[in-house]
């Protein structure tokens, strides 16, 4: 780096406007906002490994994004006024498995899993419940869905609409991360190049008529949840947002319409440094690959942004309170390295679906990072440490090598090389090795997991209440479906099903606003994902051993 990456995050640093805080220590000691030497990196100045922004967290403090859902929609929006109430400032949509998978209540494999591990959602009337009061123009809202993210995508747009807030207005984040669902998560539905062809169609549709909104979040998360390392959740997480990149491409679309509106999605584990170090290495990589291999001119293209969740997989049920701990840990790493936004795991997860009071220590912790500890004064402030610099280095190497696997399977296509992966377990296998040999440390007493394998005094401790979803949550959505499949006009659902099934069947339509329409006619969502299976068929995952 020369002189001209400071004089660059020099005059960008100083058009920025900073947020009203003193920013010193505790001992009345002035703090910069970087630090380094002159000829070295700094934040928002290409190739942005330390930061994304000039500023970073002395304008805006990253995003406190709670995730939530269980139950019915007005028990949801109940949970996400309350994490408005107590401070958070962004909203985080958790969906239960029948919707996660495409199915409406009343399916007979929906039997006992409604509301369950998230919020139901089936029709229009749901989603208008859910964000009922809540002012969707002011508030950004991300929503964790997958394989029907456009169906849900459609009732979210609908019911804004119908609400008086423009799509142009509406800031936030669909995950469609299709390709970690086959990965890891294997909540699909449709073949994975059908499914391909739906996120091709959320992103044109945003891009076209929605500036506030990202289209995707390449949701690293699951995959590490599913047992990778880190150097395997960054390498495939990038992977497949290069393959998004690519996809969008295919559809006409320029890099630089498209790589700004992709956002990312990382797991904070309790590895401390090289967690720190994967989030580094994820924007170093982000913008010479975006740069150098598509050709991307805008800055907007190069800089990575992200949202990380604390660690599900670190959560032990025994001696809950140890997980507050643990939780406090994985959010300073992800701060330490620079996230966008952030959710907090509560201590009870490993148990339940968190309890209010746990969900509100768990956003305490957040707060208390932002405002006691002062370490958002300073950017990057494990920057030029010897041990952080080693990693970050290795950690990008390690991606590298995986990148020139896939793309020798694609032919030279991350795109094909990250579908031909998948059909041949490549990702899948990785994954499970890794998983086997993390279970297998833990096993021998190699890793030590405290309450688990050691220190297990306070086992038999019994005393933490945990939300319990009773029975009659599910007879009340079912009930709400079945009254809202009598309200609506019969007619009008199955014109909305002809046309999909119609358009569906062109590759060339998109479909989005026949969804829309759909929406708005409270036809379903298992009615719109049957109707698009009866085109696109259904998958299944073949298995070799």
């Amino acid at each position: 780096m020369t002189n001209d990456s400071y004089d660059i995050w020099s005059e960008a640093f100083k058009r920025s406007h900073l947020r009203d805080a003193t920013f010193a220590t505790m001992s009345g000691i002035p703090l910069d906002p970087v630090y380094g030497p002159h000829d070295g990196e700094f934040p928002g100045v290409f190739p942005y490994k330390r930061g994304p922004h000039a500023s970073m967290y002395r304008s805006k403090l990253w995003t406190m994004r709670m995730f939530a859902g269980f139950g019915t929609a007005s028990d949801t929006n109940e949970r996400f006024k309350e994490i408005i109430r107590s401070g958070g400032d962004g909203l985080s949509t958790a969906f239960d498995m029948p919707t996660l998978l495409g199915l409406d209540s009343d399916d007979p494999m929906a039997l006992g899993e409604v509301g369950r591990c998230g919020v139901a959602v089936d029709s229009l009337a749901d989603m208008r419940d859910l964000f009922a009061g809540i002012d969707l123009g002011a508030i950004t809202t991300s929503m964790t869905i997958n394989s029907p993210a456009a169906v849900i995508f459609a009732m979210f747009i609908a019911a804004a609409e119908e609400g008086g807030v423009d799509r142009s207005r509406l800031g936030g984040t669909l995950q469609n991360d299709i390709l970690k669902e086959y990965q890891a998560q294997k909540e699909f539905v449709f073949p994975p190049r059908a499914s391909m062809r739906l996120v091709r169609d959320t992103i044109a549709f945003t891009a076209a008529s929605m500036p506030r909104w990202n289209s995707i979040s390449v949701s690293g998360y699951h995959i590490r949840e599913a047992g990778a390392t880190a150097a395997e959740e960054l390498a495939f997480t990038l992977a497949n947002g290069f393959a998004y990149v690519e996809l969008a491409r295919e559809a006409g679309l320029e890099v630089d319409a498209v790589a700004p509106r992709l956002s990312f999605f990382f797991n904070a584990h309790i590895d401390f440094f090289e967690e720190i170090a994967k989030y580094r290495a994820a924007r170093r990589i982000w913008a010479r690959w975006t740069k150098d291999h598509y050709g991307a001119k805008s800055p907007k293209s190069h800089q990575l942004r992200f949202h990380t969740q604390t660690a599900g997989v670190s959560l032990t049920a025994t001696q809950p309170e140890v997980n507050i701990v643990r939780t406090a840990i994985e959010a300073l790493a992800g701060v330490l390295g620079g996230t966008q936004s952030l959710h907090t795991n509560s201590m009870d997860e490993a148990l339940a679906l968190p309890t209010e009071k746990a969900a509100r220590i768990a956003l305490r912790t957040q707060q208390v990072i932002a405002y006691e500890t002062n370490v958002a004064h300073v950017a990057d402030p494990l920057g030029g440490s010897y041990f952080v610099e080693s990693l970050t280095d290795e950690m990008e190497r390690r991606a590298e090598e995986i990148f020139a696997q896939i793309m020798e399977m694609g032919g030279g296509s991350m795109l094909e090389g990250c579908i031909a992966g998948i059909e041949s377990n490549y990702f899948q296998g990785r994954i499970a090795d890794s998983a086997y040999e993390l279970e297998r440390s833990f096993n021998k007493g190699d890793r030590v997991v405290v309450g688990a394998n050691r220190f297990l005094e306070g086992n038999d401790d019994a005393d933490l209440e945990t939300l319990k979803i009773s029975g009659e949550d599910e007879s009340k959505q079912r009930g709400r479906l079945e009254q809202v499949r009598r309200d609506r006009n019969d007619d009008d659902v199955r014109r909305c099903l002809a046309i999909l099934a119609a358009e569906a069947a062109d590759p060339e339509v998109n479909l989005m606003p026949a969804l829309i329409e759909a929406a708005r006619n409270y036809v379903t969502v298992g009615e719109m994902m049957a109707t698009m299976a009866g085109v696109f068929g259904r998958y299944v995952e073949s298995v070799s051993i």
